[in-house]
């Protein structure tokens, strides 16, 4: 038996309660610190840097799933891990306000925490739906479970926003507490004998870690598809930081205006990752293989119209553009997250969850390097160019990272029997 759809929502309950409490360390406990708190915004900075850096555990979670034969208590420990550290990092910021250096040690046990419950939850989330998931509705799965965790992240900004004002330590506490708590309990009744009915797989040899993770690492598509991960994800973060500084100092939008333009790329990613989930499950046009292709390509055009446009001065081109990046790189995304999920399933039995774990971490690592890399990028290459120059040069480079990781997908996709693994309805 597999997964059916009420299934699968409920495996996206789980995103989303995961993306509640993450998203109060990289907004609002990241503006309290710099804010209100007045201190440098390297140190929450590095806070979430850390948090990715942890993740880098994903491939032992993963085995961890793989070996004990239940996915779900890896999912409920992995949440009462990020739930307590998401209460730790607000925590953090009140004991930052009396003492530095406790505060700071405290921060870092929290985000360490937040690293690690992520990395449990997340992993076994995927993991299961990688094994469970009927190969036509993947797709639709890896669609469906995005949405709803950058619902969950969109809808507890804005609601802590409004229950925090007036600010005060004490109604932190309070917010984070019941909000980490909501996404615990969420996470738990999502996932009730969510296992019971499905088939069964035996249980793999009893190996360490490291013997299982290299048996992994000796398969050529996992291989490959780990290098393919990495490239195409540092590509993806590469902007994070820079388009809206982009838009500020060549484009001149005011603080107001480049929040905006986050918000329509946004909206252009929701867009495409509907689109690919509808397409390829609904009306089954095209294998997931084609559109992470096609985002690939369409994300690499996009930068390069980007750079083009810093001669020009126009902000609707650009707010265009943008919403024209964020739909090819949802594309790109959900396409490439089905096709995770239906490599994850070949090669060695048993292993789907390393596999998982150790493609996660490579997604982790990704996203702290590419964002550092292009921040990092722009500020040397301002050191001799003008604004305009500079942002564009790194944003061609993005593209050409894009390229490379179309022509790899391509290469990787295409001589695995795609029609088996990746085409949905087959």
């Amino acid at each position: 038996m597999t997964l059916g759809w009420l299934s699968i929502v409920r495996l996206g309950l789980v995103q989303m309660a995961l993306g509640s409490v993450v998203v109060l360390t990289t907004s609002t406990l990241n503006r309290l610190m710099v804010v209100e708190l007045a201190l440098p915004a390297l140190l929450p900075g590095f806070l979430v840097a850390l948090h990715y850096g942890i993740q880098i555990t994903r491939p032992n979670w993963g085995f961890l799933s793989d070996t004990g034969g239940n996915r779900t208590r890896w999912i409920w420990r992995g949440m009462a891990i990020l739930a307590l550290g998401g209460f730790l990092a607000a925590l953090g910021v009140v004991v930052l306000e009396q003492s530095r250096i406790w505060g700071f040690a405290l921060s870092f046990l929290a985000y360490t925490m937040i690293g690690l419950g992520v990395g449990a939850a997340g992993t076994s989330v995927l993991a299961l739906l990688a094994t469970a998931t009927a190969p036509h509705r993947r797709a639709a799965a890896a669609t469906i479970t995005w949405l709803m965790m950058i619902f969950g992240i969109a809808m507890t900004a804005g609601v802590v926003g409004a229950f925090l004002d007036p600010y005060t330590p004490a109604r932190l506490l309070r917010v984070v507490a019941i909000t980490s708590g909501a996404a615990f309990l969420l996470a738990v009744l999502a996932t009730i004998r969510i296992e019971r009915g499905i088939t069964a797989t035996p249980e793999p040899d009893a190996v360490p870690f490291r013997e299982g993770l290299a048996q992994v690492w000796s398969e050529p598509a996992a291989r490959l598809f780990t290098i393919f991960v990495f490239l195409s994800m540092t590509a993806y973060f590469m902007q994070e930081l820079i388009l809206e500084p982009y838009a500020g100092l060549v484009f001149g939008f005011t603080p107001g205006e480049s929040t905006q333009l986050s918000g329509m790329q946004n909206g252009g990613v929701f867009i495409g990752m509907l689109l690919v989930g509808i397409a390829a499950t609904g009306f089954r046009i095209g294998s997931l293989r084609n559109w992470v292709v096609i985002g690939c390509l369409g994300s690499a055009a996009t930068l390069a119209l980007i750079a083009f446009l810093a001669g020009t001065g126009s902000k609707p081109m650009l707010s265009a553009a943008t919403v024209m990046l964020g739909f090819f790189n949802g594309v790109f995304a959900v396409a490439a997250i089905g096709s995770m999920m239906a490599l994850a399933g070949r090669g060695r039995e048993n292993r789907e969850g390393t596999r998982m774990g150790l493609w996660g971490a490579a997604q982790a690592i990704a996203a702290g390097f590419g964002g550092l890399l292009g921040a990092g990028a722009v500020d040397l290459m301002r050191q001799s160019l003008a604004d305009g120059p500079a942002f564009g040069t790194v944003f061609v480079a993005e593209a050409a990272l894009f390229l490379a990781a179309a022509a790899m997908a391509a290469r990787i996709l295409e001589g695995r029997a795609p029609s088996a693994a990746f085409v949905p309805g087959e």
